[in-house]
Parts: structure tokens; C-alpha cells; sequence
């Protein structure tokens, strides 16, 4: 089994790695960190959310900075505040035991734009961004992004799929001669390859893990055949079976989401919603709770489960299945995160086995059917 250090990286880092439990590098990040601490290139990156892409991009971007400098010399963007939050706690923790001082800074939306100017004003090295409040600090001339070496989109499908394409494009036209680009993304779509071609090198190094699961192996994939007035129940039969696990429900609409919620939670089950209409303070209660484990289930829109990066959850239901086989990726990435195992569970309504039948070519995977 290959070590950090045989992949390049230093004590100090290695130290603080083993705090975190992070001891055997994953196969994106025995892959992807040689290349990356060896060359300045630009790396496109095939790969599930939940298998280790933080350390494979976080450390070598650290490797990168210059601290004497106290400018932005990198920047990550990523699709939603949680991840953004996420990510720069895990960098700030991967430096604890390295000499030089790294400053790295989070802006999203959500919060007052004041505030993360003030935040910006002090040596910055590193910025981990959501697209649009990104845009708006170049825009304001709070941030200066000219002198950055190394520029890293994560989860790049999910950011355009949420409607960041506009944002994105007027960001990476800026200091593009003298960046590296690191892009990382689930999945492949066109609109993705058009940002490869416009923006990255033709001599980009191509990463992917896996790369014919385009879901994670971990998970395994069941139906169970159902009406529509008994999907509530059926899910109560559920979750009373598995107290002691965690998961997300999965529903298509905002009102679909509120009325399940409302019908568990008068059941006496520990669930909360996830929906669009929320506020931005009600939202992080909600994932504090479930990141604590006071919530035993989320019941969530598509939307608004982007970037959920929870480990230990054991299961996905699918109220409906979505209308996009890349949703169903995403929602089923949820579970089995960090080498663990996982269930994902659609219920389906007369009418609908095609759309598992679909699933299962596209995707490669098979599906079994449960008998409740």
C-alpha cells in the first residue's frame, strides 16, 4: 500500500493527515498527487464526490504557495458554502504542523459582503470561493486574483448544472496565460468539455478514477415497486426498521419536500427539511444538527443537497427518482463516502421500471429489487 510520503509529501503535512485519520491515500490522491507536486500542468480529474479530492488537490496547491508573498497565489471554487467551508477547514488543518504560515480564506453568499471584504484586507494566499460572490469581489475590486498560479474547480458539473455557467466563464478569463488549471467533476458533459477546451491546455493531464463506475462501487442500488398514496407509508416502514441509521430522502419538488418532512416528523421521527425557500441561517441549523447527529434523517430537494459532504450515512431514498441520470449520481454519491458502504433505495410507481432499466445501462450498475 502506497504511503503519503512515497507520493511526495512532507512530515509536516504528513502529521497532521494522521490527526485527521487520513493515513492511506485513496486512489485519486495516490494518482493524482505525484503529478501534481512534480509538474506545473493543467489536470483534469474524473472522480465521485466522498473519494478524498480535498487532500488530492489541497495538497499540492499548498505545495505551491509561496508565503513570504502575502498574496492570492490560489484559488478554489466550488459549487455550495457548505463545500467552501469544508474545504478550507480541511486545508487549515492539513498546515497545523508546517513551519511557514499559509492564510486561507472562504467567500460565499449567504453572508454580509462586508465582512469578507474586511476578511480579504489581510494577507490571503488562498481563496476558496462559490462562483457568484467570487465575481461579485473581483468585480469590487476586493480581491485581486492576477498573481494566481493555480486555480481548481470542484465539483465543475455540479456548479454548472446549479447555473453558474455565466460566472465561471468571466472568471476564468481572467490571468489566463499565466495559471494552471485543476478541474475536478463526477461527470463529463458537453458543457464541460467546452470549458476544457476554451480555458485548459491541450497537453492537460487526464485523471479518472474508476472510470467506468460512474457511481461509487460501495453502494448498492434497489427499487421497491409502490403506489403513489403509499410512498409516505412505505417510508415510514423504513425508517422505522433502520433507527440506528443515517440518510437523505430525496424529493423532486420544494412542497413535495415540506409535506413529507411535516408528515415523519408527526410520526416522531428526528427528520428536518432541506428546501430552497429556507434561509441561509435556517439552512446551516439544519446541517449543523445532521453534521452533529441531533438529526437522523434530511429530507431534501436536489438543489439544495449539493455539496452535503456528511459521513456515515447509510442509506439514500428516492421519493421519485429525478428527471437527469446525473442526479442520480450525485444523490447516491451521498452515501458511502470515505471507503464506507451504502444503500441506495428508489421507489418506484407503475410505469417507471424503464427509467431503472435506463439507469442501469447508462450508469453500469444493477439494481435489485426489495420486497417490503
Amino acid at each position: 500500500m502506497t504511503t503519503f510520503s512515497e507520493l511526495g509529501i512532507s512530515k509536516g503535512y504528513i502529521k497532521a493527515l494522521k490527526e485527521l485519520n487520513i493515513v492511506h491515500p485513496t486512489e485519486i490522491q495516490s494518482a493524482v498527487i505525484p503529478t501534481l507536486l512534480g509538474n506545473k500542468t493543467d489536470l483534469i480529474g474524473l472522480a465521485q464526490t466522498g473519494t478524498g479530492k480535498t487532500a488530492a488537490f489541497g495538497l499540492p496547491m499548498l505545495n505551491t504557495i509561496d508565503s513570504s508573498k502575502p498574496e492570492v497565489q490560489g484559488l478554489i471554487i466550488a459549487p455550495t458554502r457548505e463545500l467552501v467551508q469544508q474545504i478550507k477547514k480541511q486545508l487549515f488543518k492539513f498546515t497545523k504542523y508546517i513551519e511557514e504560515k499559509i492564510f486561507v480564506e472562504g467567500v460565499y453568499g449567504g453572508e454580509k459582503i462586508e465582512r469578507q471584504i474586511r476578511s480579504l484586507t489581510r494577507p490571503t494566499h488562498i481563496v476558496v470561493a462559490t462562483p457568484g460572490r467570487l465575481l461579485d469581489l473581483i468585480e469590487r475590486k476586493a480581491v485581486d486574483i492576477t498573481n494566481v498560479k493555480t486555480l481548481v474547480l470542484d465539483e465543475a458539473d455540479e456548479m454548472l448544472s446549479m447555473g453558474f455557467k455565466e460566472d465561471l466563464n468571466k472568471i476564468l478569463k481572467y490571468n489566463t496565460a499565466t495559471r494552471n488549471t485543476w478541474l475536478f467533476s463526477a461527470t463529463m458533459p458537453g458543457e464541460i468539455k467546452k470549458i476544457v477546451e476554451t480555458y485548459m491546455s491541450e497537453d492537460s493531464i487526464r485523471i479518472a478514477v474508476n472510470k467506468n463506475a460512474l457511481v461509487n462501487a460501495n453502494i448498492s442500488h434497489h427499487f421497491i415497486n409502490t403506489k403513489i398514496h403509499n410512498k409516505t407509508d412505505l417510508i415510514i416502514r423504513i425508517l422505522s426498521r433502520r433507527k440506528n441509521e443515517r440518510g437523505i430522502i430525496f424529493c423532486r419538488t420544494k412542497a413535495g419536500t415540506k409535506t413529507l418532512t411535516q408528515q415523519l416528523q408527526n410520526k416522531g421521527f428526528s427528520v428536518d427539511a432541506l428546501e430552497g425557500d429556507m434561509r441561509q441561517k435556517e439552512r446551516d441549523k439544519v446541517m449543523r444538527a445532521f453534521k452533529k447527529e441531533r438529526l437522523q434523517v434530511l429530507v431534501s430537494t436536489d438543489v439544495s443537497a449539493r455539496g452535503i459532504d456528511v459521513n456515515n450515512l447509510q442509506f439514500v431514498i428516492h421519493h421519485q427518482l429525478p428527471d437527469h441520470l446525473d442526479y442520480y449520481t450525485h444523490r447516491s454519491g451521498r452515501t458511502a463516502r470515505a471507503g464506507k458502504t451504502g444503500q441506495s433505495i428508489a421507489l418506484i410507481i407503475p410505469g417507471e421500471m424503464q427509467k431503472i432499466m435506463d439507469a442501469q445501462k447508462t450508469l453500469g450498475i444493477k439494481f435489485r429489487e426489495m420486497a417490503m
